[in-house]
């Protein structure tokens, strides 16, 4: 019993010492390519962060975009998270999609979905 206490005090205090913070890695993309006026899925997947405090916003103009759902957040091998947020939407060429990433106490930061070139 004392052999197995030891070794999950000795795995929690290498998992403590490995758990640095990391920022995520941020992509944003749609499900198909991407063309004004057509019904589309905006993504952004979000990799490689720790801690697991995280917000992830779908924004169109500035505004959240309404019914977009979020995976479960999942944990690698290397013990950093990962999730996806997505929502349906129709891309117009005059409004500006983000998805907004605010991880820890850190600033928010912001990433754009750009359309296919020729729309």
């Amino acid at each position: 019993m004392k052999l197995l206490l030891c070794f999950v005090v000795a795995c929690a205090l290498y998992v403590t010492a490995q758990a640095k913070e990391s920022p995520p890695k941020v992509q944003v993309y749609s499900n198909s390519p991407g063309e004004f006026g057509k019904e589309n899925v905006l993504i952004c997947h979000v990799s490689g962060f720790y801690p697991s405090d995280i917000i992830v916003e779908l924004l169109r103009n500035g505004e959240k975009i309404p019914g977009a759902e979020q995976t479960d957040l999942a944990i690698d091998q290397d013990w950093k998270f990962h999730l996806t947020k997505s929502v349906s939407f129709t891309p117009q060429k005059e409004d500006l999609y983000i998805c907004r990433v605010t991880h820890a106490q850190n600033k928010p930061q912001t990433y754009s979905w750009k359309a296919d070139k020729g729309n």
